[in-house]
């Protein structure tokens, strides 16, 4: 038995998705920038697409891109803000994903802006009252940048609240949505957020594909430069499948959103349940969290770091919350940030509706045998 509980790094494609790309890689083949009727049917495959993506955000058709991955959208937006849009000041929480901290960090280095972080208590929830001082005192040169929910331990953030906040005091608001689009409902009139970004591989889609959501009243220079494609936006010729492939498996996440995430949450809770039956362990994060991502911190111990290796060898796919560093495990930035005791060991676990409580119990299972060992 394999058990796949790394669901929050990246989804298996659907069948449907798998059933969708392959179709279009036999019959329609065409350069969607020719006029011809091969490109015309590629052309209008990528614009069906685009309006079912618009469609699941409630976005206009004219505010969805698509770009390589969402990597790619947060690099592009931030440095745009500061290159074009004049914004001298970043702000961030303390658990954003790495390509936030380090676009923001290049982009200090290089342009010499100023880069603020905002805090987080001991289950991630962020310092409101440090963001809105932080606001306060930048106004209109800043752009913020926060994440919808965490990928590592699973809170959720207020976007509501960190957009009103935003447009009180003049700043821009870019959101991290990658874990969240096809989880969450997600509504951009609801929202007031300038700039969201989705992978597909995060919603059980191909790798190598995403999009980015960019209001309509903002205009910058291209991604890319060379054609016209992506209306001028992002130059090159369009990943056809990849976007189709993109567009079926949000559709169907959508579509299946809350059966999917009852199905989940009653394994994640038997997960949190059966765990009780191990000692000494500590579940990070908040209780409201993302109900796909269960971050657990296990005692510390001469051989804690082992506990990754030991689950992979008994079949079982899980993610480490470190990161290595001159061949020592150190916390992540995100453990750092929110506490976590020095020499305990964080595993993520991440679900999805493929997964069964059966596996569940085989996991707890074996983290009977692995545990005892580790101290």
């Amino acid at each position: 038995m394999r058990i796949y509980f790394d669901n929050a790094s990246t989804t298996p494609l659907l069948p449907e998705v798998v059933e969708t790309m392959h179709e279009l890689m036999e019959i329609n083949y065409g350069n969607p920038s020719s006029i011809h009727l091969h490109g015309r049917q590629a052309r209008s495959s990528i614009e069906a697409a685009r309006k079912t993506i618009a469609n699941v955000i409630n976005a206009s058709i004219g505010e969805v891109f698509f770009t390589s991955c969402a990597t790619e959208t947060h690099n592009f937006f931030l440095t745009k803000a500061v290159e074009e849009m004049g914004r001298k000041v970043i702000i961030y929480s303390a658990i954003e994903h790495h390509c936030i901290f380090h676009t923001a960090e290049h982009l200090k280095e290089v342009h010499g802006i100023e880069t603020i972080v905002i805090p987080v208590d001991h289950k991630g929830h962020l310092d409101y009252g440090v963001l809105e001082n932080a606001l306060k005192a930048t106004g209109t040169s800043a752009v913020v940048s926060i994440m919808h929910g965490n990928n590592e331990i699973g809170v959720i953030n207020d976007l509501k609240r960190i957009s009103h906040l935003c447009r009180e005091n003049g700043a821009l608001f870019h959101c991290d949505t990658v874990q969240t689009i096809g989880k969450l409902p997600i509504d951009v009139q609801e929202v007031d957020v300038d700039c969201i970004a989705g992978s597909a591989h995060k919603f059980f889609g191909p790798k190598g594909i995403g999009f980015m959501y960019l209001k309509n009243d903002i205009k910058l220079s291209p991604i890319f430069h060379g054609g016209s494609q992506e209306r001028n936006m992002r130059s090159g010729t369009e990943n056809i499948y990849g976007i189709c492939g993109m567009a079926k498996a949000l559709e169907m996440a959508h579509q299946e959103m809350s059966e999917r995430k009852d199905k989940v949450t009653k394994i994640k809770q038997h997960f949190i349940n059966r765990l009780q039956e191990l000692e000494d362990i500590k579940i990070n994060g908040s209780e409201d969290g993302l109900y796909h991502i269960l971050n657990v911190s296990f005692p510390a111990g001469p051989k804690a770091d082992l506990i990754m290796f030991n689950l992979d060898i008994m079949g079982i796919s899980a993610s480490s919350g470190s990161a290595c560093s001159s061949g020592i495990e150190l916390d992540s930035h995100v453990l750092q940030a929110i506490g976590h005791p020095a020499g305990r060991k964080a595993v993520r676990f991440s679900f999805s509706h493929f997964n069964t409580i059966e596996e569940v119990d085989h996991t707890i299972e074996q983290l009977k045998t692995i545990t005892p060992a580790l101290v």
